[in-house]
């Protein structure tokens, strides 16, 4: 049998050439899975804005950038990586809480399709920042519906207990207000009801809500350019397929039928997820009377979200190995207990220096990792047309320290 491989590139071979850990992401996969949520809602007027907190590497940006997609950022950071990347600014959406007066300012100098509005007060600083540039300061409200939607706690944005938005009462008062001001145009609806969403119900649910207020706008003489329903499309962690677009767009099109307005999805971890794979070494094995321990070299800080939302990823041998397959947990040298990739893991015997994949690592992985016990950060290639590139360099023991003083 062959061995595990990423974008038609043997995995054991991009081990031996980068090194352990490795995030490896297979780019045909991405250009797919566009082309697959594109295919999904064709003849209607859609915009994927790629949410780039899912992944920011360069080389995935400027990947999805090239075939067109737009862009959704939450930080002046994630703006000029976006930027950088060639995201056209016409395409790309800044959401967010805190958006702070500067980052306001870069957005509108450099002409964003919208601003998410999750405030009140946030609308006051982008009319002053509109106003001082004298710019149109072009936003969208972000709705909480009360849609609660999301495998965990932490990934429930859309209802009132989150810092997210604002309930429909206040949005329709911000985009009643923003008629009395002429550096202010309002352009849509917005909302995300949650993340790793693994059903239509919830979107469903979310568009009534937002044409609801859509309906109440035009009635007052206001008509929007677009409905934004955010990202959360769910994966299949488990090896199955995730929210299918197809059956999500057939889901929408009874409440999209004959509408104007465009429509805005913000997918990321449905685009990237699929397209990484962490690679490991093992480091040695141990077994206690309680428990079966594979010990690897990556950790809860190169892959977070096993500690912080006990995520599950399927981890397993990059080759074949022979004999039955017990459960073990896969841990990490972090010297913390919740370092793990996987608990229960079901793997035949392994031996140090066999190779390891943790599969679905694309999203959420390297962009939410970390320097924790002074380990530095892995390498990250991307994988295209058969070819290996080196997208981001391994950290070394001197980078640790090049900012300090």
């Amino acid at each position: 049998m062959r061995g595990l491989s990423v974008g038609g590139v043997s995995a054991e071979r991009l081990a031996r050439r980068f090194g352990t850990p490795l995030y490896a992401y297979d780019g045909d996969l991405l250009r797919a899975r566009l082309s697959a949520f594109r295919r999904a809602f064709a003849g209607r007027d859609l915009l994927v804005c790629y949410a780039l907190k899912a992944n920011p590497l360069g080389a995935v940006a400027r990947l999805l950038a090239r075939e067109g997609a737009g862009c959704d950022v939450v930080s002046g950071g994630e703006l000029g990586r976006a930027l950088a990347a060639g995201f056209a600014p016409s395409r790309v959406v800044f959401s967010g809480v805190g958006k702070t007066e500067e980052e306001i300012v870069a957005g509108l100098r450099r002409g964003l399709y919208a601003f998410n509005v999750e405030s009140a007060d946030e609308l006051r600083t982008l009319e002053r920042a509109a106003r001082r540039l004298k710019r149109p300061g072009r936003f969208a409200v972000r709705v909480t519906p009360g849609v609660k939607a999301g495998g965990h706690a932490h990934i429930e944005t859309g209802s009132a207990d989150t810092k997210f938005g604002v309930e429909p009462r206040e949005a329709l008062e911000l985009c009643r207000k923003s008629r009395r001001s002429r550096f202010l145009r309002l352009v849509g609806l917005q909302c995300h009801v949650g993340s790793q969403i693994l059903a239509t119900g919830p979107y469903r649910a979310a568009l009534k809500a937002l044409l609801g207020l859509a309906g109440t706008l035009a009635a007052e003489g206001t008509r929007l350019e677009s409905l934004d329903l955010g990202g959360g499309m769910g994966i299949g962690y488990d090896g199955g397929p995730g929210l299918d677009p197809a059956a999500l767009a057939a889901a929408l099109a009874p409440g999209l039928r004959g509408r104007p307005e465009r429509l805005l999805l913000e997918p990321g971890r449905w685009l990237a997820g699929p397209a990484g794979t962490l690679l490991t070494r093992v480091v040695r094995l141990k077994d206690t009377s309680r428990r079966r321990f594979v010990v690897v070299d990556a950790g809860m800080n190169d892959l977070l979200r096993p500690a912080l939302y006990s995520a599950r990823h399927r981890v397993v041998p990059v080759a074949p190995r022979p004999g039955r397959a017990a459960p073990a947990d896969v841990v990490g040298p972090v010297c913390e207990t919740a370092d793990f990739l996987a608990r229960g893991a079901r793997l035949p015997r392994l031996g140090a220096g066999d190779l390891l994949a943790v599969r679905d690592a694309g999203a959420y992985g390297s962009s939410m990792g970390s320097q924790y016990n002074s380990r530095p950060r892995p390498a990250e290639v991307l994988v295209s047309r058969g070819r290996a590139a080196l997208a981001r360099r391994r950290e070394t023991p001197a980078d640790l320290v090049r900012h300090e003083l």
